[in-house]
């Protein structure tokens, strides 16, 4: 398993910026998949807490159920807009996907991150080359940039 401690551990200036990102608003979006396998987008809070990457469900709902029947999740920071004529300075957004591990509670469903995949996309200083950064566990970080 792969905690978000381990993503820190390995590449800290990455992981703070992401965690920033994820931090920066309390409303993240999270794709599940359904029982017959299509996508499902759902809002959702998440929490660093104790060196992983966690988030809850409340009692019979659909995330909670696709979570529990399919570990598998994406989830994608608050995005905000660029700013006109400070482009190159938008913080970017930020992507983890995974799987999770879910622990029954008597609030709903408690999931724990293991992460597969985080992503760093983001602009240049002078706003001219999209930059999209990730890390994974077998590859580390790398980075392409599209101008």
């Amino acid at each position: 398993m792969t905690s978000w401690q381990d993503v820190e551990r390995a590449v800290p200036e990455f992981a703070q910026r992401v965690r920033e990102l994820f931090e920066a608003h309390r409303h993240k979006t999270i794709a599940t998949l359904r029982a017959d396998g299509s996508p499902r987008i759902s809002g959702i809070e998440t929490v660093f807490e104790d060196g992983q990457l966690v988030f809850g469900s409340m009692p019979g709902a659909r995330k909670g159920a696709d979570l529990r029947r399919d570990p598998r999740f994406a989830l994608h920071s608050a995005t905000v807009d660029p700013v006109d004529g400070k482009e190159g300075a938008w913080p970017g957004e930020a992507k983890i996907a995974g799987r999770v591990t879910a622990q029954q509670t008597e609030n709903g469903d408690h999931f724990v991150a293991d992460i597969a995949e985080v992503v760093h996309t983001h602009l240049d200083e002078k706003a001219t080359v999209l930059v999209v950064e990730w890390w994974t566990p077998t590859q580390g970080l790398r980075k392409v940039e599209r101008a």
